[in-house]
């Protein structure tokens, strides 16, 4: 690292220390002229830290408030294991209030990346002239546009912090300010954003994933602003389609397009964030949440032993496992059968059908896979006088989940009953080679069949179709690279939802989409909540305390 870096990362380091909120911090520059970012290089070395912080935040705190409060995905109790004070749970009832911590983890981090972009402009604004600079800027602006739209997508009214150094804590600026926030800022980047696709601005702002964000913010202007810009949406959409820099998958890729190997030559990605095991800031643990605990040998998950368990153990017909000893993955992490029978079984064509493990197990050569441990093991209500004899049986993963123990806590228990239930989803698929639970998936935000399918839709809802697309046409054109089945000759607003519902599982836009349908408040599993204002989150208590011109969300 040569000097001139090496001062830009110090002092950045420095900045990033106080919140964004706070004006007491006077900065000091370590810069002179012969120390400021001149080349594309040293701008994109001192903006790392931004996409480090959004590596970690999307994996964990965004995953958990997107999918576990729609009726995609649930985490459920096992006999106390993963009660975590009702954090998931109540994500999943819809009954969090303003204290949750996950909640709180997403606000925080959404802010930390508008300061850090603040921050970071700071940084640039004397350095020399330049389209280097002009690009610099213009991808930190959309990286804060995309920060902003989630918390206008998440929070509602929300503070906007725009400078470096901050004037002071800010009041809640109103839901329709921030999105014309957002829309300007992105319009505004949008033409000095970099145009190029493949490895060199992988996982890297670009011009196409700006308008893949301008899309999604105009397809959901009438929640977010009162107003609707589908034709907006569709000129967006249009400037991505027109590029010619993507296309869609074939079904016989698209699961393999998540898959640890994934990369720069995927087609479809507009923009994903790139993980990788051998670092430990930023955990894609999918493998670790979403593999049955009975499953880790098969799938190589790191850590998985062929025993060493206390109450189970699998009989094996390989030799070994890999990776660390005694350790397995957790596996508490599932679908609801509604949202699986409702979606995937009508289909049996349909190749993203194969990301769902359930009902009987088998090793890759056709053999059961087989579970040695005891009578009261297997189910813990047992209550013969042989409950420690030995109870061998074929793996099977449950559709239903039933809280056997605590239906409030939604409490399954803590045995092979319990821990089989839920059906599994791998389509971030278990990293064989990971040395550690954190796997090399890279988790793409925007693809090229969101873009087809948000056309689709904006024209479905009153947009004029352009360019000889109907909703239709495109919706068939992903279909027709997913199934063999045959094209469907009309289409709905209930079936592209229910499509969308096929085609991202997993990729945090349920939640998203469950609102602007007006599905939000439906029941599902053990969630009976139909309260309007769950819309929206609460605003963190934290930042109540540390911000005294907010005033909280209605309803919490």
């Amino acid at each position: 690292m040569n000097k001139m870096k090496h001062l830009l990362i110090v002092a950045l380091a420095g900045l990033v220390m106080g919140s964004c909120h706070k004006i007491e911090v006077t900065p000091n520059s370590l810069y002179t002229e012969e120390v400021f970012p001149k080349t594309d290089a040293e701008f994109q070395s001192v903006m790392g830290t931004i996409y480090t912080s959004l590596r970690g935040h999307y994996s964990l705190g965004y995953w958990f408030a997107q999918e576990l409060s729609s009726d995609e995905s649930i985490l459920p109790v096992y006999g106390g294991n993963w009660f975590d004070g009702q954090g998931y749970i109540q994500l999943h009832r819809h009954d969090w209030n303003k204290d949750h911590g996950w909640i709180t983890t997403v606000w925080n981090d959404a802010y930390s990346i508008v300061g850090l972009c603040n921050q970071t402009m700071y940084i640039f604004r004397n350095a020399p002239d330049g389209d280097s600079k002009n690009t610099a800027i213009a991808e930190l602006k959309t990286l804060r546009a995309f920060a902003y739209w989630e918390l206008l997508d998440m929070f509602g009214n929300v503070p906007l912090d725009t400078v470096y150094p901050s004037p002071g804590v800010q009041a809640k600026a109103a839901r329709a300010q921030v999105f014309s926030f957002v829309e300007s800022e992105l319009k505004s980047a949008i033409p000095y954003l970099k145009t190029a696709t493949g490895s060199s601005t992988y996982g890297k702002v670009t011009r196409w994933m700006a308008n893949a964000l301008l899309a999604k913010l105009y397809l959901n202007a009438e929640v977010y602003a009162g107003s609707p810009k589908y034709n907006e949406a569709i000129a967006a959409c249009d400037a991505v389609i027109a590029s010619g820099n993507f296309a869609l998958e074939s079904r016989g890729s698209y699961l393999t397009q998540f898959y640890p190997t994934n990369g720069p030559a995927n087609k479809e990605f507009i923009f994903a964030i790139p993980y990788d095991p051998s670092t430990s800031n930023g955990y894609l643990f999918h493998g670790r949440y979403d593999l049955n605990r009975n499953l880790g040998i098969k799938y190589r998950y790191s850590g998985s032993t062929p025993g060493n368990y206390s109450f189970n153990q699998i009989i094996m017909n390989q030799t070994s496992g890999n990776g660390l000893i005694n350790s397995r993955p957790s596996g508490p992490r599932a679908t609801l059968s509604s949202f699986y029978n409702s979606y995937f079984k009508a289909d049996p064509n349909d190749i993203r059908n194969n990301q769902w493990l359930v009902g009987l197990q088998y090793w890759s050569d056709g053999s059961p896979i087989m579970v040695r441990t005891t009578k009261k093991g297997y189910d813990q209500f047992y209550t013969g006088a042989d409950g420690n004899a030995e109870y061998i049986y074929h793996l099977s993963i449950d559709s239903v989940i039933a809280a056997r123990l605590n239906p409030a806590s939604i409490d399954l228990g803590n045995d092979e009953v319990a821990w089989n239930m839920g059906i599994r989803n791998i389509k971030f698929y278990p990293d064989a080679n990971s040395s550690s639970r954190n796997q090399s998936n890279d988790a793409p935000l925007f693809r090229y069949a969101d873009i087809l399918l948000m056309k689709a839709e904006a024209i479905l809802r009153g947009g004029t179709a352009t360019n000889g697309q109907t909703a239709l046409s495109l919706v068939n054109s992903v279909r027709s690279n997913r199934t063999t089945s045959a094209a469907w000759t009309a289409v709905t607003l209930d079936d592209l939802y229910a499509e969308r519902a096929r085609e991202f599982t997993w990729e945090c836009w349920r939640r998203n989409d469950m609102i602007r349908f007006g599905k939000y408040e439906t029941s599902y599993g053990f969630k009976t909540n139909a309260d309007t204002y769950r819309r929206i989150f609460p605003i963190p208590t934290m930042a109540m305390n540390t911000n005294p011109k907010l005033v909280q969300n209605p309803g919490y």
